[in-house]
C-alpha cells in the first residue's frame, strides 16, 4: 500500500514537474506571443499610420490628379481658345496686310496725283508768271505814255499860267496906266464942290474893277496851280507804283 502510493507519488511529481515544465514552456511561449502581439501590435499600429498616411497621400494624388485634370481640361479649352485665336489674328493679319496693300496703293495713286498736280502747277505758274510779265510790259507802256502825257499837260499848263500872269501883268498895267490917264483927265477938269467928289467916286469904281479883276485872275491863277500841282502828285504816285509793279 505504501509502495502503491509511493509510485503514485512519484508519477505525481513527475505529473508536476512536466506540467510545471509545459506550465514554464506556455509561458515562455506566452511571453513570446505577447512580444509578438506587442509587435504585431505595433507593426499594424504602424501600418495603420502608414495606411492612414497612404490615404492622405492618395487624397492629396486624388485632389493633385483631379487638379491636373481640370488643368489638361482647361488647357485643351485654351488650345481650342488658342486655335481660334491664331485663326482671328491669321485672318486679321491678312486683312491688315490687304488694308496695308491698299494703302500703299492710295499713296502711290496719291503721289502720282500730287506730281501731276505740282507739273501743271508749275506750267500754270510758267503760263502766269509769262502772263503777268506780258500785262506788266502793257502796264509799263501805257504808264509810259500816261506819264508822257501827264507831263505834256504839265507843261501845257505852266504855260498856260505863265501867259495868264503876264496877260494879268499886262492888264493891270494896262488898267493902272488907264485909271492913271482917266484920273489925271477927271482932276484936270472937276471942281471941288461940297457934294461928294466924282472923282473920287470914279476912283472907287476904278479901285474895286481893279481888286475884282485881280481876284478873278487869282483865282484862275491858283485853279491852274492846283491842277498842276494835283497832276504832279498823280505823275509822281504813277512814278512810285511804276517800279514797284515791275519789281512784283
Amino acid at each position: 500500500m505504501l509502495k502503491g502510493n509511493s509510485v503514485n507519488l512519484d508519477k505525481l511529481i513527475d505529473s508536476f514537474s512536466l506540467l510545471e515544465q509545459k506550465i514554464a514552456a506556455l509561458r515562455g511561449k506566452n511571453n513570446m506571443l505577447e512580444i509578438k502581439l506587442d509587435e504585431t501590435s505595433r507593426i499594424l499600429k504602424l501600418a495603420q499610420s502608414k495606411e492612414n498616411y497612404m490615404k492622405e497621400e492618395s487624397a492629396t494624388l486624388q485632389a493633385t490628379i483631379n487638379g491636373l485634370q481640370e488643368t489638361i481640361q482647361h488647357l485643351s479649352y485654351l488650345q481650342d481658345e488658342n486655335k481660334e485665336l491664331k485663326k482671328v489674328i491669321r485672318a486679321f493679319e491678312e486683312k491688315n496686310k490687304a488694308k496695308d496693300q491698299e494703302h500703299t496703293t492710295h499713296v502711290e495713286r496719291l503721289t502720282m496725283q500730287m506730281k501731276a498736280i505740282k507739273e501743271d502747277h508749275k506750267v500754270e505758274m510758267t503760263e502766269a508768271q509769262q502772263d503777268m510779265k506780258r500785262k506788266l510790259e502793257l502796264k509799263e507802256s501805257e504808264l509810259k505814255d500816261i506819264i508822257e502825257r501827264k507831263e505834256g499837260d504839265i507843261q501845257e499848263l505852266k504855260k498856260k499860267l505863265r501867259d495868264q500872269e503876264r496877260e494879268k501883268q499886262s492888264e493891270i498895267i494896262k488898267l493902272q496906266m488907264e485909271f492913271s490917264a482917266k484920273m489925271a483927265r477927271i482932276q484936270s477938269t472937276s471942281v471941288k464942290t461940297q457934294q461928294q467928289d466924282p472923282s473920287s467916286l470914279l476912283q472907287n469904281v476904278f479901285k474895286r474893277k481893279l481888286q475884282f479883276l485881280e481876284e478873278e485872275k487869282n483865282r484862275e491863277i491858283e485853279t491852274l496851280r492846283r491842277a498842276v500841282r494835283e497832276m504832279e502828285q498823280q505823275l509822281g504816285c504813277t512814278h512810285d507804283s511804276h517800279p514797284k509793279r515791275r519789281k512784283f
